[in-house]
C-alpha cells in the first residue's frame, strides 16, 4: 500500500452520493419532539432532580430541526430551479 500516487495513477474521484436531507433532518426532529412529550409527562420528577431544564432542550431542539427542514426545503427549490450542467 502505498500513501502517495502521482497524478498520473490516480483514479477519478467518485460522483458524490444522492443523499436525501429531509429525511435525516426529519427524523432527528421527530426524535426531539418525542424526548420533549417524555419530559413533559415526567416533568415532576425531572424538577425533583434538577433536569426540568430538559423540556426547554427539547424544544429549543424540535423549534431548530423546523428551521433546518425549512432551509433543506429552501436549498431543494433552488437547486431545482437550476439547470443542471451535467
Amino acid at each position: 500500500m502505498r500513501l502517495w500516487l502521482p497524478e498520473s495513477e490516480r483514479r477519478p474521484d467518485p460522483a458524490p452520493a444522492r443523499a436525501d436531507a429531509r429525511k435525516a433532518v426529519l427524523a432527528g426532529t421527530a426524535l426531539w419532539v418525542v424526548a420533549l412529550l417524555a419530559c413533559v409527562l415526567a416533568r415532576e420528577p425531572l424538577a425533583r432532580v434538577g433536569l426540568d431544564w430538559l423540556a426547554w432542550a427539547c424544544a429549543v431542539g424540535a423549534v431548530l430541526g423546523v428551521i433546518a427542514l425549512l432551509v433543506v426545503q429552501v436549498i431543494r427549490r433552488r437547486a431545482a430551479r437550476q439547470p443542471s450542467s451535467s
